[in-house]
């Protein structure tokens, strides 16, 4: 049965490029030849293929140099590198310059298949995907992922573009920019949206620990493994993982992880099987991983394996523009979680709020409006209850207070807003509860669970 779609067989044995071309038009495709990259790259001038399967040696023009220039003229052709003389410095070079994925001669058709299938998603999907364009403007701000500006308006018109298909993601930017949302967006915009999204902190566990977590543990593999627990790879299956601060794993567990994503199997700590999984990989780092990589801190291969979609979230002084759509929205979050009637900022706490520069970004933002809707005592925030902003930023004025650290947890940020409203009130619990929007009561257990002896 004819499916439409296109490929173009790229090798000069005569012998390999006949087979393929029949298994090939057996599975549906429409099948062109060529026997040198040379022919490949007038070919693809001529037409869009869908597909390009690319023989790495060649007489006259290499599969590399030929991958190279198919991506200059048409880089949205996926192209599938075939070789006889397998190497990761083969491999990692191939995906360094725009493949889509390589498999190895003699080739294996059922894992010709997938690889073809996963190749040409975007295609079946196109319509999917220009719906998801026009509507996730909306789901993403239910998501927090506010941005009108034109950085955040790129983001997420790339973000609508990958969500529908099976593809690797790396997020990159600073702590606080989001990173996390990007990767629920991507998600839950997906094909595999009603399936488990499972997340993890790779730099909040050691290496052992870690392993367990991600691929599981078998009864008795360590002290305390009284029975076998399936890992986050198994608990995602159909699903999606997000590894964040993946950049934070060991030498040894990068190399576990790119097994996994090369093979789309694993073995839990302490066993034998091999494991099947079905999971789409999103992750994150805060710190750059090219660097990482110069310096030898992250493996090349993993590197590359990660990053087939490259997203980098800018930082929020970077957009200005959304800082008040941002601070509006966790404001009515706050005010209704604290049931407080708040309208909006005055104009000059509005100035205030976009003049400064935001070093722990949208993070920093929603705690600095917490704290205000928290101590606030009238219907609009004004620039006393957002003191938190550092005096001595070059971006801010009139403030004597430092800022929160941005990965404060909310407990300690209502902790502090209680604990100076209090001394601002000179110990008073009927003033300070009024100036809180609180009853009584409701102070005095606050200052029970901080350990006040106020």
């Amino acid at each position: 049965m004819k499916n439409n779609q296109s490929i173009l067989i790229v090798d000069d044995d005569l012998a390999h490029r006949t087979m393929l071309k029949k298994l090939l038009g057996g599975w549906g495709y429409e099948v062109f030849e060529a026997d040198d990259g040379s022919v490949a790259i007038d070919e693809v001038r001529k037409r869009p293929f869908d597909l390009i399967l690319m023989d790495i040696r060649m007489l006259k023009v290499s599969g590399i140099e030929a991958l190279e220039e198919v991506k200059i003229i048409n880089p949205a052709i996926p192209i599938i590198i075939m070789t006889a003389y397998a190497s990761v410095e083969t491999a990692v070079d191939a995906l360094k310059k725009g493949a889509y994925d390589y498999l190895t001669k003699p080739l294996d058709f059922d894992e010709l298949k997938i690889a073809i299938n996963r190749a040409t998603e975007h295609n079946r999907l196109k319509k999917e995907n220009e719906y998801l364009k026009e509507r996730l403007g909306q789901k993403f701000d239910a998501q927090n992922m506010i941005g009108r500006s034109p950085l955040m308006v790129k983001l997420l018109e790339t973000v609508a573009q990958v969500a529908a298909t099976e593809a690797t993601v790396l997020i990159t930017g600073e702590s606080g920019t989001g990173k996390e949302m990007i990767a629920n967006a991507i998600h839950y915009n997906s094909p595999r949206k009603n399936a488990p999204f499972i997340k993890i902190n790779c730099a909040a566990l050691t290496e052992s620990l870690l392993e367990s977590e991600l691929f599981g543990h078998e009864k008795g593999a360590f002290t305390g493994a009284d029975k076998r627990r399936e890992g986050k790879f198994r608990q995602a299956d159909g699903g999606s993982i997000f590894l964040d601060e993946v950049s934070e794993m060991s030498a040894a567990m990068q190399v576990k992880l790119l097994r996994v994503l090369q093979e789309r199997e694993l073995t839990r700590v302490g066993g034998a099987e091999v494991i099947a999984v079905n999971v789409r990989v999103i992750a994150a780092s805060n710190k750059d991983l090219k660097k990482e990589m110069e310096q030898k801190r992250f493996r090349e291969d993993l590197f590359y394996r990660l990053n087939v979609v490259a997203l980098n979230v800018p930082q929020l002084k970077d957009r200005k523009e959304d800082i008040p759509l941002l601070a509006q929205h966790f404001l009515q979050m706050f005010a209704t979680k604290n049931k407080k009637n708040i309208k909006g900022f005055t104009p000059q706490s509005m100035e205030k709020l976009v003049k400064y520069s935001w070093p722990g970004n949208v993070r920093e933002l929603m705690n600095a409006v917490e704290r205000a809707v928290v101590l606030s005592r009238s219907d609009y925030l004004d620039v006393d209850e957002l003191a938190l902003l550092m005096a001595d930023s070059p971006n801010a004025s009139g403030s004597e207070q430092p800022s929160l650290p941005e990965n404060m947890p909310l407990d300690e940020v209502e902790k502090r807003s209680i604990l100076e409203a209090i001394n601002a009130c000179s110990g008073n619990k009927s003033e300070t509860a009024r100036r809180l929007g609180i009853t009584r009561k409701t102070l005095r257990k606050k200052l029970d669970k901080y350990g006040s002896s106020q």
